[in-house]
């Protein structure tokens, strides 16, 4: 006898009744692979991030035990904290009682703060399997999408072909205060056409160049998501019919049509970790980090382009800004195409070790050198793109845009010959290990894992690429016993702390190269 769906789970079926009624039943077969894989997501997290109330970790060749510091423990399977090839976690027991929804089991789990996070969870878990259900191939790149005679496929096409949102995160697609219309309406992996308000201000500060067409005499007209006028914004502000768009990964960043900019928009709703509002630190600083961030990449012999933040504007407020920066397929020559890496497992590119070797050894090419140059780059699937030969998909060169959670060495900038101009605030540190975290902790844990699928595999491209890469500090540290990780769970847990926390992973290099 099937139980019965929880109050989140139930939600989209009476909301698709009257919104999509063909979308029910692939709702109903889509919830068990969602909960399956949210619940993969949660056991890496109880297996490798440093949670207060695990005190042991007991790995045999076929299972692993957690100790709870309550004397309770906790048994499921092997966990590879680098796979996302499809290896599911459909059930793990919590003192002999089993779970397979990743909700009840952080009920279960009675640790401060986890009754709101299994709310997250369970709210998250319908929402993928709504995203599941509406894949009808309708709208997005043919599979595959790279060969001879394969037409050009726009970045925000291919965008729509990542449906389970972030790789590695239990919340990987929690939509908190999102309606199942609105999911419907702006999630990109339903494939709808966005029309964006613009919002007239005469009180506002710009960087860069401020187009005219979203300008109105004397008043700057930003771009406005709809859920956020809907939501957040004042009912009385002046906001009239913008452009349509398509929307990206991140939902509140949208592609105008014909080639136009991308628009990043304000939406101040927690997707997966953050809060997506734009604080005017990022617009104040955005033109220099721009500038600055593209002389870097010059220094890279043509092997990264840095999507230029074209203007910025801000009224002061995080919840009403908006940033325009090129679109990437401007840095695409003609027979090569621009894949963000989120959306590479989508080519069937990274099953070939020999593929995935090169790519590894493009990314840390550019990783490292950025970093001894003194900027380390936030390098995840969603802000790294690769530029591949159309035919071939052999790896060439790769595009990097959103620059607002970089970080800045002033001091490697220095010994460069590179100045920082006036940036000052959260983006500058030289702490060594800030620096690294940010980039190892994005690009190795992050977009190179997602993309080659496993440990084994990861370890294998590493070992490959290391031995081309040039020898410094930096890749010293890279090849030590661990490899640092955003602590996703912990940091959900943690909601009285600000900032980043970090796990630890073995890091699947250690021992294959001298």
């Amino acid at each position: 006898m099937s139980r019965p769906l929880s109050d989140a789970e139930a939600e989209p079926v009476a909301a698709l009744e009257a919104l999509r009624p063909a979308l029910a039943l692939p709702y109903a077969r889509a919830l068990p692979g969602a909960r399956a894989a949210v619940l993969t997501r949660l056991w890496r997290a109880l297996a490798h991030e440093p949670l207060p109330w695990i005190v042991g970790r007991e790995r045999a060749e076929d299972a692993l035990v957690l100790r709870l510091a309550d004397g309770r423990r906790l048994h499921g399977p092997p966990s590879d904290p680098y796979a996302s090839d499809g290896r599911r976690v459909t059930e793990v027991r919590l003192d002999g009682t089993a779970h397979d929804r990743p909700a009840a089991l952080m009920a279960a789990l009675g640790v401060p703060h986890g009754a709101g996070f299994a709310a997250e969870l369970d709210a998250g878990t319908a929402s993928l399997a709504l995203s599941r259900a509406d894949q009808d191939g309708s709208g997005s790149p043919a599979p595959g999408g790279i060969g001879a005679g394969t037409p050009p496929v726009p970045v925000w096409a291919w965008e729509q072909r990542v449906v389970d949102g972030h790789p590695f995160h239990p919340g990987c697609r929690s939509r908190p205060g999102f309606s199942v219309a609105e999911q419907l309406a702006y999630g990109p992996e339903h494939r709808p056409v966005v029309r964006l308000g613009l919002a007239a201000v005469a009180d506002c500060e710009v960087t860069g160049e401020w187009p005219a067409w979203l300008r109105d005499g004397g008043r700057v007209l930003i771009p406005v998501h709809p859920w956020q006028r809907a939501h957040v914004l004042d009912p009385g502000l002046p906001v009239t019919e913008g452009p349509s768009a398509r929307p990206l990964m991140s939902l509140r960043t949208l592609a105008l049509p014909d080639g136009g900019p991308h628009v990043k928009t304000s939406l101040s709703a927690r997707l997966t970790s953050s809060v997506r509002d734009i604080s005017p630190y990022s617009v104040r600083t955005a033109a220099t980090v721009s500038t600055l961030v593209a002389k870097v990449a010059d220094r890279t012999d043509g092997l990264l382009h840095v999507t230029r933040t074209l203007g910025a504007v801000t009224t002061g407020s995080p919840a009403l800004a908006a940033v325009l920066r090129e679109p990437p397929e401007r840095y695409a020559g003609p027979g090569e195409r621009v894949v963000p890496v989120a959306a590479l497992p989508a080519t069937g590119l990274p099953r070939s070790p020999g593929w995935a070797a090169a790519f590894a050894r493009l990314t840390l090419t550019v990783g490292l050198r950025l970093l001894e140059l003194g900027v380390a780059l936030e390098a995840h699937g969603q802000n790294l793109l690769l530029v591949l030969d159309a035919v071939t998909g052999a790896p060439l060169r790769l595009v990097y845009r959103d620059l607002a959670d970089i970080r800045v060495s002033p001091r490697r900038l220095a010994q460069s010959g590179l100045l920082p101009g006036e940036l000052t605030g959260r983006l500058v540190t030289d702490d060594p290990t800030a620096l690294r975290r940010k980039l190892f902790g994005s690009l190795l844990a992050g977009a190179l894992a997602a993309t080659i699928g496993s440990g084994p595999a990861l370890g294998e491209a590493l070992a490959a690429a290391v031995p081309d890469l040039e020898r410094t500090a930096d890749l010293e540290v890279l090849s030590q016993e661990t490899l640092p990780v955003k602590a996703l769970t912990l940091m959900r847990l943690t909601p009285d702390r600000s900032g980043d926390l970090w796990a630890a992973l073995p890091n699947p290099l250690y021992g294959r190269v001298r």
